[in-house]
C-alpha cells in the first residue's frame, strides 16, 4: 500500500494500492485515473497507514483511498464506514474531507 501526504491549505492523505498506480478506471461517466504524479507515495506496511490515518483525521485533513488493501485498512482506522465506499470497474474507493 502507497501513502502520500501532500501540504498545503489543506492536508491531503492518498492511500492506494501500488498494483492500481497508473490506471485508468472507468464505469460509465465516471472516471478515476490513478496518475503516477498525485497517487504513488511511499510503501508503507497496512499498520503503519493505519497509524497515519488515525492521526492525521485529527487534523483538517483529506483522504483518497482506492484500492480494496486500503479501503481495509480505513476502515480499520475508523475513518470510513461502509456506506462512504463506493466502487469503480469493481475496485472500492472512498473519498472522505473531515
Amino acid at each position: 500500500m502507497l501513502v502520500k501526504i501532500i501540504k498545503s491549505c489543506r492536508t491531503i492523505i492518498i492511500i492506494c494500492d501500488a498494483d492500481l498506480i497508473g490506471k485508468k478506471l472507468e464505469q460509465g461517466e465516471f472516471q478515476l485515473d490513478l496518475k503516477e504524479n498525485f497517487f504513488e507515495g511511499d510503501e508503507t506496511s497496512k499498520q503503519e497507514a493505519i497509524k497515519i490515518m488515525k492521526n492525521m483525521a485529527q487534523e483538517d485533513a483529506t483522504f483518497n483511498i482506492v484500492g480494496q488493501e486500503s479501503i481495509n485498512a480505513a476502515l480499520e482506522a475508523g475513518i470510513i464506514n461502509k456506506e462512504g465506499i463506493k466502487t469503480i470497474q469493481d475496485i472500492p474507493f472512498a473519498l472522505i474531507l473531515l
